[in-house]
């Protein structure tokens, strides 16, 4: 885990423990898609995966998630958000996420499980 006074690793200008952190220790839920979508990207950089797995749909849900080791991940970028705001049902977060060894962008579908947002996958 990321110390709670460092900054938040989603790229957001506050502390871990006032951005994503408290996500991560479900003191609180995001209340946007975009907003979870950057809460996934820290707990991938905190090493977080019992988040990961409660914040992904359960139709699309993997039984277990074994994060790839020495992945070093570097920052956040959002290119583009659909809906996925308090209101909606649904919506998309198209990212890229640098590390290391280069980067990962993809176009994420989120939708409402059980009231609280949830990662579905990628949009084709």
């Amino acid at each position: 885990m990321a110390p709670t006074s460092e900054p938040c690793p989603c790229g957001l200008p506050a502390t871990y423990a006032g951005c994503c952190g408290r996500f991560h220790a479900g003191q609180d839920a995001a209340a946007t898609a975009e907003q979870l979508m950057r809460s996934r990207y820290a707990a991938f950089v905190v090493g977080d995966t019992a988040y990961l797995l409660r914040t992904w749909h359960s139709s699309t849900r993997p039984l277990g998630l074994q994060l790839v080791p020495d992945r070093h991940w570097t920052g956040l970028t959002i290119l583009g958000t659909s809906d996925g705001s308090p209101f909606h049902s649904e919506g998309t977060v198209e990212f890229r996420a640098d590390h290391q060894a280069g980067a990962q962008y993809e176009n994420s579908y989120f939708t409402r499980e059980n009231g609280a947002w949830v990662y579905v996958s990628p949009v084709d």
